[in-house]
């Protein structure tokens, strides 16, 4: 099969990722796959564009493409604190007046003024980010910090605010905040041995451990295990949904699954 042929698959290139990309190496599909490994914006925009055929792509870009399948039973999800999508500040999230929202992914930048205003009645400004804004965070003045950037921040800041617990807090519900969507149907049989492969890198999580290097201070295993769920469950799917409907305001996003099961917007 030549590179014409591949499916061209994006994923995100994070630490959270891992067991996804480690499955998928481990697996035949390697060789029917082109893969590429970006942030999640990246992802969402091959996806819109037409250049990823598949993608681990952030939720909030779903109702951006006209055309979009659910295609995994595996997505980035918390059942609970997260830890590597968090609010980092010097002062408590009462008295933010300003909050950087960073660039790399639009789910995140989308929860958090949602919280802001309807969790944490605030309305602070919110800031583009761009490269480094990172060291701005001081007096008055948050920001939002995604992915393997937000390790080990929390010693750093006496206030951290995990979006992933804020969310459960607020809505009872777990959150999804990448999922495997196309913006075309997939064969089937592809979609199956895709699903195999990636619980078959979810079941070496102990494994992969051993492989990845280590982060001082950081127990990986754990965010493996319990701050990052993988399993794209009914309750999960429900989160979603509630999200999508807070995005999309006058729109109701019905959620379907089975292997290529689209998502409607009613």
């Amino acid at each position: 099969m030549n590179k014409q042929q591949k499916v061209r698959v994006t994923a995100v290139s994070y630490l959270n990722t891992k067991p996804f990309i480690y499955g998928i190496f481990r697996s035949e599909l390697s060789e029917l796959i082109d893969l590429s490994l970006d942030i999640p914006s990246v992802c969402a925009q091959k996806l819109a564009s037409g250049a990823a055929d598949l993608s681990l792509a952030p939720v909030a870009v779903i109702p951006d493409i006209p055309e979009t399948y659910l295609v995994s039973d595996f997505c980035i999800g918390a059942t609970g604190p997260v830890k590597t999508v968090c609010i980092f500040s010097e002062k408590p999230i009462s008295q933010i007046k300003k909050l950087y929202l960073d660039f790399h992914s639009k789910t995140s930048a989308t929860l958090v003024p949602l919280l802001c205003r309807d969790y944490w009645n605030i309305h602070p400004e919110f800031l583009p980010a761009a490269e480094g804004f990172e060291r701005r965070i001081a007096g008055d003045t948050a920001a939002l910090i995604i992915g393997d950037r937000a390790i080990g921040r929390e010693r750093d800041f006496p206030y951290v605010y995990d979006i992933g617990e804020a969310w459960i807090n607020w809505t009872g519900l777990p959150f999804v905040f990448a999922a495997w969507v196309s913006a075309r149907p997939l064969d089937p049989e592809f979609i199956r041995r895709f699903n195999a492969a990636l619980q078959f890198g979810i079941s070496k999580i102990p494994e992969l451990t051993k492989i990845i290097p280590a982060i001082p201070g950081f127990d990986m295993e754990a965010y493996f295990r319990k701050n990052i769920s993988y399993d794209l469950d009914s309750a999960k799917l429900n989160g979603m949904q509630r999200f999508l409907n807070m995005v999309n305001g006058s729109g109701n996003w019905v959620l379907h699954r089975n292997f290529a099961g689209s998502l409607i917007q009613q």
